[in-house]
């Protein structure tokens, strides 16, 4: 899907179309006017994500039913538009509408339209070549086998398990699937189930593109190419780590504002959802995996109102479990089963080991020194019984570089120097007196 063009959700032509009831797009405005204080249908328009032509059909809907009345001026710097203000009964209105839901602003999407919009940009429909594969990757040397598995896992959209000892990328390969997707998608503002509106769009995990705002005077309007209920974005990457819960993937009410906010995998819909560090949770593995069994075979996801009503929505998210433990340790056979791809990374091996080590000291400006590295590999990586690790040059030479700055000498590599920064990589397993 990266090298064709997401369809975009088609803009409402007309309010029946916008598959909301005319009462709640009413009260939306009316909450809208009440708390922005705008009087201008264009101004409106922008707020309430709905065309000018709709917003004013709209406005004449609740000026016919007193609820808004026209102020009888013109404003000249707005193309002489005419300003609307709220009634007695209006006020009355959006008051009794916010005592229900704070909600106000961009209108929701009903949950069967927003179904709709993620089928038309599922991240199951992605199609990745290995050469734009390796472009995302290309910061990382990884082991020549490890693109040949990632590839069809992400191709899948299926759920996967990086597993392997720490320090060897699994984070940064995660992010490198989200760099090799490419595209964009329509992330909705918020959507609407049975009344009730639950906020997606979150800019802490959404990257909107750049939208260019339309010139009122301009011959050529952007506007209308597509439903601006919608943001323009990146596909998500939601990351979590030990701090997940499984209360996190519920619903969030606010009983304040009488409204729900998305909770993470649905804000992840279309991307990736990074559970990094799994086993280190306060809750188990297994319990966190059985959480997802439902979603990840069944593409759908099971949310539950204050009411107790439970309701469905799309569940299309390529998630990414990412553990130091081996699968054997934290899962049963069952639990292993529904994770579709389980992908191993290793650490390198030793001439691995030294590109690495090259790469990151030509990025640091330092030069290698054949003294330091044979010291290395000959005194100090037996010790630990020749177990290379991605993170280790970068710690190494970091250390090299702040022990020269420290001492006010150019940049370099000396065998003293790895064994000072040897001796910060690792702690010695020794009793402290007390």
């Amino acid at each position: 899907m990266n090298t064709s063009t997401v369809t975009a959700p088609p803009t409402p032509k007309t309010l029946a179309q916008t598959g909301l009831s005319l009462v709640m797009m009413r009260d939306i405005l009316l909450k809208t006017i009440f708390r922005m204080n705008i009087d201008l249908v264009s101004d409106i328009s922008r707020v309430i994500a709905l065309s000018p032509p709709l917003t004013q059909e709209l406005v004449d809907i609740a000026r016919g039913q007193k609820l808004l009345e026209a102020t009888g001026t013109l404003h000249a710097t707005s193309g002489n538009e005419m300003g609307y203000q709220l009634t007695d009964s209006g006020k009355a209105r959006a008051l009794d509408a916010l005592s229900q839901s704070e909600y106000y602003g961009a209108l929701p999407v009903p949950l069967a339209t927003y179904a709709e919009q993620m089928k038309r940009q599922s991240v199951r429909d992605i199609r990745l070549t290995r050469d734009q594969l390796m472009a995302a990757m290309g910061h990382l040397i990884l082991p020549p086998d490890l693109l040949g598995n990632l590839g069809p896992a992400i191709t899948s959209g299926r759920s996967i398990l990086l597993y392997g000892p720490p320090g060897n990328g699994k984070s940064s390969i995660s992010n490198g699937i989200r760099a090799a997707m490419g595209d964009k998608i329509y992330i909705p503002r918020a959507i609407e189930y049975s009344g009730q509106v639950i906020t997606v769009y979150d800019p802490i995990v959404h990257s909107a593109a750049e939208e260019s705002v339309d010139d009122p005077n301009a011959l050529r309007r952007s506007s209308g190419r597509f439903d601006t209920r919608y943001v323009y974005c990146e596909r998500p990457t939601v990351i979590t780590g030990g701090e997940l819960t499984l209360d996190m993937l519920d619903l969030k009410y606010n009983p304040v504002a009488r409204t729900y906010q998305a909770p993470l995998q649905l804000k992840a819909s279309g991307g990736i959802f990074i559970v990094d560090d799994l086993g280190r949770q306060a809750e188990p593995p297994q319990k966190l995996v059985n959480r997802w069994i439902v979603p990840l075979e069944e593409a759908r996801d099971i949310l539950s109102l204050q009411s107790g009503e439970k309701f469905t929505v799309p569940f299309d998210t390529l998630v990414i479990f990412s553990t130091n433990f081996h699968p054997n340790e934290i899962f049963d056979g069952a639990a292993l089963r529904r994770i579709f791809f389980k992908i191993k990374v290793d650490g390198p091996n030793q001439e691995m080991f030294l590109k690495i080590f090259a790469m990151v000291a030509r990025k640091k400006k330092m030069a290698l020194d054949e003294a330091t590295l044979l010291h290395l590999l000959k005194t100090k990586y037996p010790t630990i019984e020749n177990n290379f690790a991605n993170y280790q040059p970068t710690f190494l030479i970091d250390q090299m570089i702040a022990i020269c700055e420290f001492e006010g000498i150019p940049y370099q590599m000396r065998p003293d120097l790895v064994d000072r920064a040897w001796g910060n990589m690792f702690v010695r397993d020794e009793k402290i007196a007390k």
